[in-house]
């Protein structure tokens, strides 16, 4: 069955700082010759919080679930689980090691551009075999029969974590972990953190939250990465806030995160090498000293009468008086936060004019946690990719959800995986 695509009003358009407080005009509508409808299938549900996929070229697709581990689905369809976390069961082993708490767990996985060779792929998971504990890359190498991995390495293994609960929304331990994994073009390995709640972490030099990371497959730094100073070498970009989209613009090669903000301004920004991202919940920053535990990230949310512009002003997703030269994001929604959470490129003559373009899972959070907006938005940059021309919201053939993961598989169709425990095939008709 198909269904028809429609336009819909898109989300704010803000692409300068100047421009940051400012409300912007709609995006125009978009329609494209071949993207008028799309084929739905579901590819695999009853899952638990499926949180990322990654594919081999003949679609065999590795994929976790926060709480429960990595698990592979052939291209035949059989799902083989592999590698369990704690208390898991029905897997061939366990990492004892690897647990869940709030938003942390399983997360990001990607497949080493040498598969073929070394049978390596990368999974992000929390792990308590430090104290306190740390989110970890992990390197695991798959068996010939897609039955097991073994040979598990962190090759980063100090990522903080939020060890205990702190007096705010969505407060509890295991808060804002990013959690993305992923390759470039070029064979280099990407990593997003996020903030843990902590007011220090993202201007910090040497905590790797709040981080986005460049490294070779040991977890090394990248050559060509130019951090400030006195900064882990690892480091990509820093000063954000949580991020759990990246993806690379195939006409650019640039990369570019989706992130959602404090209940206000989520944004997408194309990344420079050693930039920041502006993101600085320090309470003395804002001069303020009635923060919980020195954060305040929420609190202008909290503060009544207040609108979105003067939350927005009182603490900035991206804070350009405190830093100016901040990285400006290309697009903002310039109100609350509706969780833009993954990030993938479409590919191919099938998607006709959305070829080339970008699209963003939407999780959909309202004010108070209210799950409104929950889409996925198809957003056309410019020629040299440094602005956003136009927004569309992508019509669902299939109910929508909190969409954590939206990976292109090497099919050409677009995955859409959502906390609701779906795995979802798009395909351009």
């Amino acid at each position: 069955m198909t269904y028809h695509t429609r336009t819909a009003i898109a989300p704010w358009l803000v692409s300068t700082a100047a421009c940051a407080l400012a409300l912007a005009t709609p995006a125009l509508a978009q329609s494209g010759m071949n993207t008028s409808n799309l084929q739905h299938e579901v590819v695999l549900s009853d899952l638990e919080n499926p949180w990322d996929m990654a594919f081999l070229p003949d679609g065999t697709m590795f994929f976790t679930e926060k709480c429960k581990g990595l698990s592979v689905m052939m291209p035949s369809g059989d799902v083989k689980p592999l590698l369990g976390m704690g208390e898991s069961e029905g897997y061939p082993s366990k990492e004892d090691d690897l647990f869940c708490e709030g938003q942390a767990g399983m997360m990001g996985v990607a497949v080493d551009p040498d598969f073929s060779e070394n049978r390596r792929i990368y999974v992000y998971s929390t792990s308590n075999m430090s104290d306190p504990h740390t989110n970890r890359l992990m390197r695991l190498e798959v068996g010939e029969d897609f039955a097991s991995v073994s040979n598990r390495t962190d090759i980063v293994d100090d990522v903080p974590y939020k060890m205990e609960a702190s007096d705010h929304p969505f407060g509890g331990p295991g808060a804002h972990n990013g959690g993305r994994v992923r390759f470039d073009a070029d064979g280099a390995l990407w990593l997003t953190t996020g903030d843990n709640h902590n007011e220090e972490i993202p201007q910090s030099p040497t905590k790797m939250g709040s981080k986005v990371l460049r490294m070779d497959t040991d977890g090394n730094a990248h050559p060509e990465n130019t951090p400030p100073e006195g900064f882990d070498k690892r480091t990509f970009t820093y000063g954000h806030r949580n991020v759990q989209g990246i993806a690379f613009d195939p006409a650019t090669g640039n990369a570019i995160t989706a992130e959602h903000g404090p209940w206000h301004s989520d944004e997408i920004t194309v990344l420079q090498n050693g930039g920041n991202g502006g993101w600085d919940p320090r309470g003395n920053m804002a001069g303020r000293n009635d923060c919980p535990d020195g954060y305040c990230g929420y609190m202008p949310n909290q503060a009544e009468g207040m609108n979105r512009f003067e939350r927005a002003a009182f603490m900035p997703m991206t804070d350009f008086a405190t830093y100016p030269d901040a990285m400006p994001p290309i697009w903002e929604n310039n109100g609350w936060s509706q969780g833009t959470s993954s990030a993938a490129f479409l590919e191919g003559e099938q998607w006709g004019d959305w070829n080339g373009n970008m699209v963003v899972g939407i999780m959909g959070i309202g004010f108070g946690g209210t799950p409104i907006g929950q889409r996925i938005d198809v957003i056309e940059l410019s020629e040299d990719g440094m602005s956003v021309v136009d927004v569309t919201e992508m019509t669902l053939p299939m109910e929508a959800g909190r969409f954590r993961s939206l990976v292109l598989g090497p099919d050409g169709s677009l995955y859409a995986a959502v906390d609701e425990g779906m795995i979802h095939k798009l395909t351009p008709q």
